[in-house]
């Protein structure tokens, strides 16, 4: 279990520490960071893979790129190899890696690629955007606050709750919550927080959301859905050796 956390659209280097340290319980192993103009990424990390190199936040050849990941990629080695067979050179023995040179390779489309579980916070620079992406059945949490001007993230609420001075509650939360005995969908019981769904990718690029969408689908999602994506999945996990 790792934390990520952070925020495109503002710079306060207390701020991202302060939300980096509320999730060192999900990582005792080491913290890090990036940041540069209007942005800001950190995590906190529970050594599984390539524990001399591994750590984060990492980034591509030139910099420009960069990504903190929650999770594991199941395929990663696959996906190296084919990397360094179309001209990457990486750096590490690391399935986060592998991320930045998808994105590199296949945009957006990046998350296609990957068969695990992950909740993804990566950075053009150059595009001035960044992308929050969570894998197919949501087993890595990602949360996110939206204020027109500020966006904020993290895997847990209380990471985005050191950034949010005015706190309100969600009725519709607290009626699911009654009703069901959980909160559905993207509402947490924080009026200004949303939960990141399973499946879906968050857009913010050059100071906008341009979308929050189903990027991978659901389980079971009926005609059109990802039901072969699903299987890739859980194919993926026979096996695996989760942290």
């Amino acid at each position: 279990m790792c934390g990520i956390a952070g925020f495109a659209g503002m710079d306060d280097n207390e701020l991202l520490r302060s939300m980096c340290n509320s999730l060192t319980h999900r990582g005792p192993d080491e913290d890090g960071y990036h940041t540069g103009l209007g942005i800001g990424l950190a995590m906190r990390r529970l050594a599984i893979i390539d524990l001399e190199t591994g750590s984060q936040p990492i980034s591509n050849e030139t910099r420009d790129v960069w990504v903190v990941f929650n999770g594991e990629i199941y395929n990663y080695q696959e996906l190296r190899l084919d990397l360094m067979q179309r001209g990457h050179q990486l750096a590490t023995s690391s399935d986060t890696e592998t991320i930045v040179h998808l994105y590199e390779d296949y945009g957006v489309d990046f998350v296609h690629h990957l068969r695990g579980m992950f909740g993804i916070a990566l950075w053009d620079a150059n595009r001035r955007r960044l992308i929050l992406a969570r894998d197919r059945i949501g087993e890595k949490p990602l949360y996110y606050a939206w204020d027109g001007k500020r966006l904020l993230f993290g895997s847990e609420i209380k990471a985005i709750l050191q950034g949010i001075r005015s706190r309100s509650v969600n009725p519709q939360a607290v009626c699911d919550f009654l009703a069901a005995g959980y909160v559905a969908g993207p509402h947490t019981f924080y009026g200004e927080i949303s939960r990141l769904p399973p499946g879906h990718m968050l857009v913010w690029e050059n100071g906008a959301i341009l979308n929050v969408q189903n990027a991978l689908g659901y389980p079971n999602d009926g005609p059109g859905g990802n039901s072969q994506g699903m299987m890739l999945f859980f194919r993926g996990k026979e096996g695996a050796d989760v942290g």
